[in-house]
């Protein structure tokens, strides 16, 4: 386990990331707990690696949910629900991962869903270059069905008291804390439970960083 500072901890993840030696675009999965701090961290990991020359292609799994109609078969705060059903894995892998990868055309869509309208969205298809690297963050990343997918896997390791903290001030704008502290206990927690029961992401992960203290992270990096 490594300890510093955060511009440190991003330096050995530029450098984790631009020492992959593959034939197409590296792609890069920013796995964590809701509110772990995933989407800052893949924010500054792509602004590093634009800093050091590399075509960067920035998305998330938020933008391939199913629209809100149908991603809750099971119930709003079903913890299963929210594993097996909020997520579009297989227009994911079709539009975005499969063409980046090994064998692909690399021309993908970065998005399949708009969360402003709650709508499907059919996004423009661009090419990538061989050389540029997809940053990618999201829940859920390393599950069995994904986990071949990457190149670089990165998990982003919090407390879920901090989670639950983080959330709370996070959406007091738009939701009290009551509503916040509920749908993380009983949905979004719960489903992390499962997920690390079933797919073990951390055992999988090439890069974890422990977000406790995001301006003092750990991290260890495991030899690939």
């Amino acid at each position: 386990m490594d300890y510093g500072t955060r511009d440190e901890m991003l330096g050995h993840l530029a450098q984790a990331v631009g020492s992959v030696d593959v034939a197409h675009p590296t792609r890069v999965a920013v796995d964590g707990p809701p509110a772990a701090g995933k989407t800052t961290l893949a924010d500054e990991l792509a602004v590093l690696l634009r800093s050091r020359g590399h075509r960067v292609i920035r998305a998330t799994i938020d933008d391939f949910v199913f629209p809100r109609a149908q991603r809750y078969p099971r119930a709003e705060f079903s913890a299963e629900s929210c594993y097996f059903d909020a997520h579009d894995y297989d227009a994911l892998k079709r539009v975005l991962l499969d063409p980046l990868g090994p064998g692909g055309d690399r021309r993908f869509q970065p998005a399949i869903y708009d969360r402003t309208t709650d709508t499907a969205l059919s996004a423009p298809v661009a090419t990538a270059s061989a050389d540029a690297v997809l940053v990618f963050d999201g829940v859920f990343l390393l599950r069995p069905d994904l986990i071949d997918r990457w190149d670089v896997r990165v998990f982003v390791s919090t407390s879920p008291e901090k989670t639950v903290d983080r959330a709370v001030i996070r959406e007091r704008s738009v939701s009290s804390r009551a509503e916040v502290e509920r749908r993380w206990r009983e949905r979004y927690l719960p489903a992390q439970q499962l997920y690390f029961a079933t797919a073990r992401p951390t055992e999988y992960a090439d890069i974890v960083v422990h977000n406790d203290e995001p301006e003092r992270p750990a991290w260890a990096i495991r030899p690939r």
